[in-house]
């Protein structure tokens, strides 16, 4: 099982499967980030949080507990 935290930078990846539990989940799914979706990974910070992502034509920043929750292929 590979997770968004996994991916290299300059990677792009397809949603799998979402994690988490309630609140958590739902901010996820908010940012546009569901299953089926692309993803870019664009930028990881220096010590690996946040991740910085290209999803749905805009950019995000992704705590690494939150993008270890994103199932990806």
């Amino acid at each position: 099982m590979k997770t968004l935290k996994d991916v290299s930078c300059g990677e792009t990846v397809t949603v799998r499967k979402l994690s988490g539990e309630g609140p958590v989940k739902r901010r996820i799914m908010d940012m546009g980030i569901t299953k089926g979706v692309a993803i870019f990974v664009r930028k990881v910070a220096p010590l690996g949080d946040p991740v910085e992502v290209t999803v749905r034509g805009y950019e995000l920043s992704i705590r690494k507990a939150d993008a270890a929750m994103i199932e990806v292929e």
